[in-house]
């Protein structure tokens, strides 16, 4: 494989990764887990459709994981916190840790139940492997379409999954551990993180307003999630729930 196929595979796998963290964020964990914006059905089918193929996830186990994060965050209960298992286990096995709890039946029950399965769900999105075989069968096809060849296409999944994958896992445990702490809870602030997590790494906001859409409550932060958000408000595509911060806890 040449350098320029290698390059290519690269940018192709970052490419997919932002997209797959944008929909993360302003529809997994904006919209449907905090409910801090609506979204309108010309974005949410779409943006569900992508995540199937990007990620392989399904979405109410991903919104009955977080809530229970946010429920129990840093305690034994919490799904996935350093301060309890241990910051490498929640940074390399964080895919685990969210499996092990998606499992739960009671965790599902208790913060799930406003998501109900529905068709699409049934025939489509709750087979992750099917969504994960679409997806990398896509990604081969168009890098093979371009001239870079098979082997980037399948270059380039690989590394998508990886950086996913790990940009997840430092969510949950640098959030909690490395970085600022402008309001009383146990999240952290990281620029460079939230601006290759689509905004993600500004946690220890996040927890302290976890109903707002927009992450960057201070000067100098930047919150590029919320440049989507703002874009899907101007067409009109979505609504945020409200202007102003509510903060859950004082700074």
């Amino acid at each position: 494989m040449s350098w320029v196929h290698l390059l290519a595979a690269v940018v192709a796998a970052l490419l997919v990764s932002q997209v797959a963290i944008f929909i993360t964020t302003v529809y997994l964990h904006r919209a449907l887990a905090h409910r801090a914006l609506t979204v309108s059905p010309v974005v949410s089918l779409p943006a569900r459709f992508l995540l199937w193929i990007t990620t392989g996830m399904r979405p109410r186990e991903w919104v009955a994981v977080h809530r229970r994060h946010h429920a129990a965050t840093d305690t034994a209960e919490d799904p996935h916190s350093p301060a309890v298992v241990g910051f490498w286990r929640v940074q390399l096995g964080n895919v685990g840790l969210y499996r092990s709890a998606a499992k739960d039946d009671e965790t599902m029950r208790k913060y799930a139940r406003d998501l109900p399965a529905d068709r699409f769900d049934r025939v489509l999105f709750d087979h992750a492997f099917g969504g994960l075989a679409v997806g990398v069968t896509i990604l081969v096809v168009v890098m093979w379409a371009l001239g870079f060849g098979l082997v980037a296409g399948f270059l380039a999944a690989g590394i998508h999954a990886l950086t996913y994958v790990m940009l997840s896992g430092a969510i949950n445990a640098v959030g909690h551990k490395f970085g600022k702490r402008p309001y009383a809870n146990s999240a952290t602030n990281g620029q460079v993180l939230a601006l290759v997590t689509a905004g993600e790494g500004l946690h220890n906001n996040h927890h302290a307003a976890p109903t707002s859409a927009r992450f960057s409550l201070h000067r100098r932060e930047i919150d590029p999630g919320w440049f989507l958000v703002r874009l899907l408000v101007a067409l009109r595509l979505a609504k945020v729930r409200h202007d102003d911060v509510h903060l859950k806890h004082a700074a």
